[in-house]
């Protein structure tokens, strides 16, 4: 399907990006990769472009001559960081969203996925597609949760009123993965476990008491679910996730086996949980066909393997 064409990812730099920018070039497409990362982070083989792209100027100049486009650029941050700073995340996701999807509709690239997030639902809503916008976005999501709905309802207007069809929208779950952010400030609870596992000499504090429930998919395989969602035209919002929930506990215990079986859990019950339970409806992924490939150890061991190995100058920015 993308053999011989030119295919744009933005955040092609990210744990996501770098995933769907290897498959694609073994598909035999020619990519290119719009960032604000150094061009040491982009995959070998690539085209690269280190653009800012909240200017339409970039967003043109990335989209000329492209026949599809993965968007996957976004903001990435800690929930903490979400709630602290929303203009961060609010603005840039507003900008870019709107630029690249009419960037790409003036020079008439042929199709288009949009990557949104589980951010987008509200935890009443039962994380099912359709019944997203029942409600709003969790008090925790609501700034950014806001912004990527936009960028979905940016998606039904332009197939409204261009009759642009051949236009996608996933929501992946929590994300994790080699070449994820460890950064202190802003990394996700994956990658800040493993990290503060491995500098802990006898104990490893975890906040809340363990009990809340995620989702957690690793970025390859939502590199390949998104391809998977392009060639069977999922024209609505699918959901990327195991759909099945991971107590933090679970996954603490997970990271701890996998970096030092010694090392003593704690629970600081003074910080909080977050939404008690975040848990993808993923029938519309199952019932197409798609069946995730990385179960949540083995995704664990391999990050924990890439981080003790990582080049030294690898840093995840704030745009991933």
């Amino acid at each position: 399907m993308f053999s011989n064409k030119q295919v744009l990812v933005t955040g092609g730099t990210g744990m996501i990006g770098r995933f769907l920018c290897q498959i694609l070039l073994q598909q035999g497409a020619k990519v290119r990769v719009a960032s604000l990362d150094s061009e040491h982070l982009c995959p070998e083989g690539c085209q690269f472009f280190q653009r800012d792209l909240t200017l339409m100027e970039n967003c043109l100049e990335v989209t000329e001559g492209v026949d599809f486009v993965f968007h996957l650029a976004g903001v990435k941050g800690s929930p903490v960081a979400a709630v602290e700073k929303p203009a961060s995340f609010f603005t840039p996701l507003l900008l870019f969203n709107t630029n690249m999807l009419e960037a790409s509709r003036r020079n008439a690239v042929g199709g288009y996925l949009y990557t949104s997030s589980i951010g987008v639902y509200n935890p009443d809503s039962g994380y099912i597609e359709d019944k997203a916008w029942e409600l709003p976005p969790s008090d925790k999501d609501y700034f950014a949760g806001w912004a990527k709905r936009m960028g979905e309802l940016q998606l039904d207007a332009y197939r409204k009123q261009y009759q642009w069809d051949d236009l996608y929208c996933v929501r992946p779950a929590n994300v994790y993965g080699e070449y994820d952010n460890f950064d202190s400030e802003n990394a996700m609870v994956i990658p800040s476990l493993i990290k503060r596992a491995l500098q802990a000499e006898s104990e490893l504090v975890v906040w809340g008491d363990g009990s809340a429930v995620r989702d957690f998919i690793h970025a390859e395989d939502v590199a390949y679910a998104m391809l998977h969602v392009v060639k069977n035209k999922l024209h609505k919002p699918v959901n990327l996730g195991c759909g099945s929930g991971v107590s933090i506990k679970q996954l603490a215990e997970a990271v701890v086996a996998a970096v030092n079986p010694k090392l003593k859990l704690e629970w600081d019950v003074t910080k909080p949980n977050g939404d008690p339970k975040r848990i993808l409806d993923t029938a519309r992924l199952q019932q197409s066909g798609y069946r995730l490939q990385v179960d949540l150890p083995t995704g664990i061991r391999r990050v924990v393997d890439w981080y003790r190995h990582r080049p030294e100058d690898f840093q995840r920015p704030s745009y991933f």
